[in-house]
């Protein structure tokens, strides 16, 4: 069962970089913006890689192609999570505002419910 930890172990650590990498490196620069997915691909695989030789019970690649194949998957799949919110914020639709506005209409039901 620890062998599949790799993959959201090398995601989480894939996308975190690459946001860091946009907020401090890329900026507004639209030729560094666009090699994000190769930069997190590339990333993966030399993830994947050091996960095969100095912590090989978390991934269950039997050989140095199949860590490389987990690895580009799971840094190219940080790029697809990063999509994920922005394709959600281009509809409007705000995660971190739904919850505040959900806590606020139980705050407002429950202050509604008192009055009563």
């Amino acid at each position: 069962m620890l062998e599949i930890v790799c993959v959201p172990v090398i995601v989480a650590l894939v996308f975190v970089l690459m946001e860091i990498y946009k907020k401090f490196i890329a900026k507004d620069n639209e030729t560094l913006i666009r090699i994000i997915p190769i930069i997190a691909g590339v990333l993966g695989i030399i993830f994947g890689i050091i996960c095969f030789y100095f912590i090989p019970s978390i991934i269950s690649a039997t050989n140095i192609g199949t860590a490389i194949l987990i690895g580009g998957a799971s840094g190219l799949s940080a790029t697809g999570c990063n999509q994920i919110f922005k394709q959600l914020k281009q509809f409007g639709i705000d995660v971190k505002e739904q919850k505040n506005e959900t806590q606020d209409d139980e705050q407002s039901e429950d202050n509604s419910q008192d009055g009563v």
